[in-house]
């Protein structure tokens, strides 16, 4: 085996296997050092060349699944965000709520009018004299980035709705920003056409310590797709019901009744919410 071998990435592409990465997300998930080594050891015995990125979480995940579920849950927030369909609804009210955590009162799903067209916004995010434009863009896939037809549309659609609310009196000395927020990444030219025309743009790891994965790490905003004492039928019943981050279910444990579980279940589950959510 070299040094580094060459693994695989959802898109297809290959890259160097870099440990430092796999030890900076097993920190991230709250894993100790002896943990962190263990399981980083056991993995590049593991490894050879071609093997996906999928294979190396999946190994990763179950390991730490083993030490401690709540940080098997936060190494899994990648992929518990990618399971925020199919609509992407979920995803709509899981980006409004960071924006909440950012201290702006929040609408989601709103219907306004533009210039020349009514819009449908995922997410409006309003300060006292701001107000931010959001429009989302939920992948189920890895592989699936936002190109740049997206930032030009938005930008298109956020001008006719600021053209027309800069007129009206409830809106007067407010400043208008549009942005777009994935939970995958956005092409180059994607990124260089949004930051020249003034569009605000949010992905997976951009922009560095405002990025989707710092905030969500930052406000405990764990969806609840990253439990793993539930089925994927389960909390797929949970988003249908509205019920999206871990908080809501922690604060309103009585929810849990509708899937008859065992009190041991139930204890388990309820010990992973406080975990993922400090207590809260």
């Amino acid at each position: 085996m070299s040094q580094n071998p060459l693994v695989r990435k959802a898109s297809g592409e290959l890259q160097s296997f870099s440990s430092d990465k796999l030890r900076n997300s097993l920190q991230r998930a709250g894993a100790e050092p002896a943990i962190i080594e263990e399981i980083t050891d056991n993995i590049l015995n593991r490894i050879t060349e071609g093997t996906t990125t999928k294979q190396i979480y999946t190994r990763a995940f179950r390991l730490l699944r083993k030490k401690r579920r709540s940080m098997a849950a936060r190494y899994s927030l990648k992929r518990a965000i990618m399971e925020l369909g199919p609509s992407g609804y979920p995803f709509e009210q899981f980006v409004g709520y960071l924006f909440k955590c950012m201290g702006f009162k929040v609408e989601v799903g709103q219907t306004v009018e533009g210039k020349c067209v009514t819009h449908e916004v995922d997410v409006i995010a309003s300060d006292h004299k701001v107000q931010y434009l959001v429009e989302c863009k939920y992948h189920n896939s890895q592989g699936k980035v936002s190109n740049v037809q997206v930032p030009l549309y938005i930008r298109s659609r956020v001008n006719d709705i600021i053209e027309i609310r800069e007129k009206l009196p409830q809106y007067e000395g407010f400043t208008f920003q549009g942005w777009v927020v994935t939970n995958t990444r956005f092409t180059t030219d994607a990124m260089n056409y949004g930051l020249c025309s003034g569009l605000n743009l949010m992905s997976w790891d951009f922009p560095g310590k405002n990025s989707l994965k710092a905030l969500t790490e930052r406000f405990n905003a764990f969806p609840v797709t990253t439990l793993t004492q539930l089925t994927k039928a389960q909390k797929q019943h949970l988003l249908n019901n509205g019920v999206v981050l871990c908080k809501e279910l922690n604060q309103n444990p009585e929810i849990l009744d509708s899937f008859h579980l065992t009190k041991q279940k139930i204890r388990l589950v309820k010990e992973e919410l406080s975990d993922l959510c400090d207590g809260q």
